[in-house]
C-alpha cells in the first residue's frame, strides 16, 4: 500500500507521461497553427497591399492617358475652328474686294459717261455758238484767243525764268493733268469769250 502511494505521489506513471506528451503536441500544433495564421495574415496584407498599388499605378496611367487624349483633341478642336475661322475671314475680305472692286468700276463707268455727256454738251454748245457768232466777231474771238495764248506764254515763261526747279517739276505735273481736260478748257474759253464779245457787241449797237 505504502508503495502504491508513493507511486501516486511520486513520479507520473508512463501513461500520465504519455498524456502530458499529447497535451503538449496539442499545444504545440495549436501554437504553429496559430503562427502560421498570422504569418498567412501578414502574407495576405503585403499582397492586398502590392495590389492595390498596382491597380493605383493602372488607373492613374489611364487617366494619364485620358488627360491627354482630351488635350489632344481640345488642341485639334481649337486648330480646327481657328482654321474655319481664318477660311472665312479670307472668304469674306474677298468677297468685299471683290464687291469694292465691282463698284469702283461702276463708279469709274458713270464718271467716264458722265465726262462724255460734258465734252458733248460742250462741244454742242461751242458749235452754236459758233453758228450764232457771225464771222468779224469770230475773228475777234481767235485774235483774242491768240492774245490770251500769246500772254499766257510770255507770264508762263517770266514764271518759268523766277521759279525753283522743284516748284517747276510740279507745275509739270499740273500741266501734263490739265492738258488732259485741255479740249473742255479751250471749249469753256472759246463759249466765253464769244459771249463776252457778242455781249460788248449788242451794247456798242444799243
Amino acid at each position: 500500500m505504502n508503495d502504491e502511494s508513493e507511486n501516486t505521489m511520486g513520479s507520473p506513471t508512463p501513461e500520465e507521461l504519455r498524456q502530458q506528451v499529447e497535451r503538449t503536441r496539442d499545444e504545440l500544433g495549436q501554437t504553429v497553427e496559430a503562427l502560421a495564421g498570422k504569418a498567412d495574415v501578414k502574407a495576405q496584407a503585403k499582397e492586398k497591399t502590392a495590389a492595390a498599388k498596382k491597380q493605383a499605378a493602372e488607373k492613374t496611367a489611364e487617366l494619364k492617358g485620358q488627360a491627354a487624349e482630351k488635350t489632344a483633341a481640345a488642341k485639334e478642336q481649337a486648330a480646327e475652328k481657328t482654321t474655319a475661322v481664318k477660311e472665312q475671314a479670307a472668304e469674306k475680305s474677298a468677297e468685299l474686294k471683290e464687291q469694292a472692286a465691282e463698284k469702283t468700276a461702276a463708279v469709274k463707268e458713270q464718271a467716264a459717261a458722265a465726262t462724255a455727256q460734258i465734252r458733248e454738251k460742250t462741244a454742242q454748245a461751242a458749235q452754236a455758238v459758233k453758228d450764232k457768232t457771225p464771222e468779224p466777231v469770230q475773228e475777234k474771238t481767235a485774235q483774242a484767243a491768240t492774245q490770251v495764248r500769246e500772254s499766257a506764254a510770255r507770264a508762263g515763261q517770266f514764271a518759268v525764268d523766277r521759279t525753283p526747279d522743284p516748284l517747276l517739276e510740279k507745275a509739270d505735273r499740273i500741266a501734263k493733268a490739265a492738258r488732259a481736260n485741255r479740249t473742255q478748257l479751250l471749249a469753256g474759253g472759246a463759249v466765253l469769250v464769244a459771249f463776252l464779245l457778242i455781249r460788248r457787241g449788242r451794247g456798242r449797237n444799243k
